[in-house]
């Protein structure tokens, strides 16, 4: 491909209106079959209201109707969706109000086609962003029991106000012991580390990983009959292996390294990663076709087809790795799967128009668009608002 805007072409109105232009053809409103060697999750993205009046810091204004559909696009190729994450932008515009109705939606929408969903389990209830020791329990429980009661699977999820307020390893041995007693059924336990989100700096009571490692694997050690997995985002392959190794049986390892994925849940000898990753978001349909090779016991064709996308990864999730989200949403736009690049929170702002023309170069790169000519259509749109006119 000879640049960014290789397909010649008439260029799109930008202000045409939307059913003007072509879409891809919506996808059916089920699922694909399990796969049998690895449990694999995407987390998904939210769709903004790009017509709602609101501010950057106000409410989260969410289209309903493109969010739950994109959830079925991710059951429609087999894959579980992880909800209310990270890649929702928990903590970066999705307030619990609007979390909360979508764990309650999607959880719905999964019961209804026979979808996997897990769903995030937090404290950003929470006004003060500091907060008791009690204050923190509360609101996890409080969160833990409406996920519980929506039928979903609970990821609990690292705390901003526990890493906070901890006072020693033994805050999180305690904070998370009584959750894991309180929990109905196996749970996830997220480790999301600073790249992330700085506010989880020294998440387990230390900055000092060892230290940290030790701390979470003494807490699944305790209660292993609670714990399904743990996803590990450390973007360190070689630590997620070691940890990896030390978890007891049974207890599965949910890769969130979106560097190195291909040959963790590839796996070695001593065994793989299962995985819940962002980065599946706008790699759905390709993922799902490398893990029916691995589900066929062709491991060499499995990675020739997800290695590729690496670099992709790599490029959206670069530093600061936080506003990966942006990248995501925009090719989510430019595959057609919803109608603009507005964000909550207004974060589509967060990288830069050379970056996203990257991430467009190589998503064509690896054929992701389902209408080729229609992503084409809109990044030359965004270039020529963003840039000034010229694309």
């Amino acid at each position: 491909m000879n640049g960014w805007v290789s397909r010649p072409g008439p260029m799109t109105d930008p202000l045409r209106a939307e059913s003007d232009t072509v879409r891809a053809p919506a996808e059916p409103p089920n699922r694909a079959a399990p796969f049998v060697s690895r449990t694999v999750f995407a987390a998904a993205h939210v769709v903004a209201d790009p017509f709602a009046d609101t501010t950057p810091d106000g409410p989260a204004a969410i289209d309903w109707d493109a969010t739950l559909a994109f959830r079925h696009h991710l059951w429609s190729h087999g894959l579980g969706v992880a909800e209310a994450m990270d890649t929702a932008q928990r903590g970066m515009g999705l307030d619990w109000a609007s979390a909360s109705e979508l764990i309650l939606r999607s959880a719905a929408e999964a019961a209804a086609v026979g979808g996997r969903i897990a769903c995030g389990v937090g404290t950003d209830q929470l006004a003060a962003p500091s907060a008791s020791l009690a204050d923190i329990k509360a609101a996890y429980e409080e969160q833990l029991s409406l996920v519980e009661g929506a039928g979903a699977q609970a990821i609990v999820m690292a705390s901003r106000h526990l890493a906070g307020a901890a006072e020693s390893p033994a805050s999180y041995v305690e904070m998370y012991g009584h959750l894991l007693r309180q929990a109905a059924q196996p749970v996830i336990l997220h480790w999301l580390g600073p790249m992330f989100d700085p506010a989880l700096e020294g998440y387990w009571g230390s900055s000092e990983l060892d230290t940290a490692t030790d701390t979470f694997l003494q807490i699944i050690a305790e209660h292993p009959d609670k714990v399904d997995g743990v996803k590990v985002s450390l973007l360190d392959a070689d630590r997620e292996i070691q940890l990896r190794r030390r978890l007891p049986v049974g207890v599965r390892c949910y890769t969130g390294d979106d560097f190195h994925y291909p040959e963790l849940i590839a796996g070695d000898e001593h065994g793989h990663s299962d995985a819940l990753l962002g980065i599946f978001d706008p790699l759905a349909p390709l993922a799902a076709d490398a893990l029916r090779l691995l589900d066929s016991g062709d491991t060499a064709a499995f990675r020739k087809r997800l290695d590729p996308t690496v670099t992709l990864s790599r490029h959206l999730f670069q530093t600061p790795t936080r506003y990966y989200k942006t990248g995501v949403v925009l090719l989510a736009w430019l595959a057609g799967h919803q109608s603009h690049f507005t964000m909550v929170g207004g974060l589509q702002s967060a990288r830069s128009l050379p970056h996203l023309k990257r991430a467009y170069e190589l998503a064509d790169s690896l054929g992701l668009f389902p209408d080729p000519e229609l992503a084409e259509s809109r990044m030359r749109q965004l270039a020529s608002v963003l840039g000034g006119g010229s694309a």
